[in-house]
């Protein structure tokens, strides 16, 4: 006991000295002005999402260093098994690809109390995987796009694919499809992506209603491409190209064919909008952007935690991670970083997570 609340006391302190210097996250990073610690360990898990997997890990590591007694613990299992196991409070966070359902909301709102919150932590980006070596530049329409993985375009060499790849040495082979077989944020994110661009004749979900064969996590997408020629999927961008994985150029509701990169997906979110309340930051993304060079399907993946938290490690984890040399090392695994007025957004929540200077009000059984 004396053990954990000594714990406690060393993590309130790093979050304290971080909110006092008003950089949200800089002062938890600090390295050789630390003082000595003391000999503590304390820990903390999280579940969820597989699309920041490699954020996580990247923000799990470096943590660790600055803090050597001080854990984050994070399991893949996909954005849905990560609410299931934030609900029943079996970790202290979520990671998650797509906000709550109603229902797993109000579940959310009981296990802490109070209320549960979204709090975008990084943008991903989600490509089409694809193993075809005689092109190496595919492009794809949303209707293509659609109708591949709905299962009305099952070859190469079909008119719709051969129109938007003149010159392409398409083969004459049937299309090796892949797709999550697990409750995944990134199949929702994909399938909203289709149903507003007016190409999906589904409703968008984390379970996966197209075509093809369901494999599990984001890695397991991943392995299916790059082991089976003529193969397409859908997974997060910085897994495919770690992969050696050819990405291929989607057109936009603008007319234009673009390459997935940091700078296009950060296009794309110049007109999103937050649309949660009371502290809950919630992002609307505008799949049909006409904007120039914006690459149209990413997302925004979440943080899930409680509001008030009484958590002092959860609140100095995420002030590192929302923190500048949190966001900025973010490129380097193949996300970007969140824009800077929703970065602003962030790091005033969670210097309000406390107790005593939360602004969020109690929830309401909707």
């Amino acid at each position: 006991m004396l053990k954990r609340l000594a714990g406690q006391a060393l993590v309130a302190a790093l979050v304290l000295g971080a909110c006092a210097a008003g950089v949200s996250g800089a002062a938890v990073l600090s390295r050789d002005d630390d003082p000595p610690k003391p000999p503590i360990a304390e820990s903390i898990s999280g579940s969820g999402s597989s699309a920041q997997e490699g954020a996580m890990d990247a923000w799990r590591a470096e943590f660790h260093r600055i803090h050597p007694d001080l854990e984050v613990q994070y399991k893949s299992s996909g954005s849905g098994a990560g609410i299931d196991d934030f609900i029943s409070g079996r970790t202290a966070l979520a990671g998650s690809d797509v906000a709550m359902r109603p229902d797993e909301q109000v579940r959310a709102n009981r296990r802490c109390g109070r209320r549960a919150v979204h709090l975008p932590m990084v943008v991903g980006r989600i490509a089409l995987a694809y193993n075809l070596p005689s092109v190496p530049d595919l492009r794809l329409s949303p209707a293509t796009a659609a109708g591949i993985f709905g299962g009305r375009i099952t070859r190469w060499d079909d008119p719709r694919v051969a129109a938007e790849n003149p010159g392409a040495p398409l083969p004459r082979t049937r299309i090796r499809l892949f797709h999550r077989s697990d409750d995944s944020g990134t199949t929702h994110n994909f399938t909203a992506y289709l149903k507003a661009a007016g190409r999906w004749p589904h409703e968008p979900s984390r379970k996966w209603t197209g075509k093809g064969k369901g494999v599990a996590m984001s890695a397991g997408v991943i392995d299916a491409v790059r082991d089976t020629k003529n193969s397409i999927g859908y997974v997060e961008y910085g897994l495919a190209t770690n992969a050696g994985l050819s990405t291929a150029q989607v057109r936009n509701a603008g007319g234009e064919f673009v390459q997935l990169t940091p700078e296009s997906a950060a296009t794309a979110l110049e007109n999103a909008r937050v649309v949660g309340e009371d502290g809950d930051l919630v992002v609307q993304l505008d799949y049909l952007t006409r904007a120039k060079g914006a690459y149209p399907i990413v997302l925004v993946t979440y943080a899930i935690t409680c509001q008030p938290n009484r958590d002092p490690l959860v609140r100095a984890f995420l002030l590192y991670a929302a923190g500048d040399a949190g966001q900025s090392s973010l490129a380097l695994y193949g996300y970007a970083p969140l824009p800077r007025d929703l970065l602003t957004r962030v790091r005033v929540q969670l210097d309000a997570m406390d107790d005593h200077t939360t602004t969020s009000s109690a929830p309401t059984e909707e």
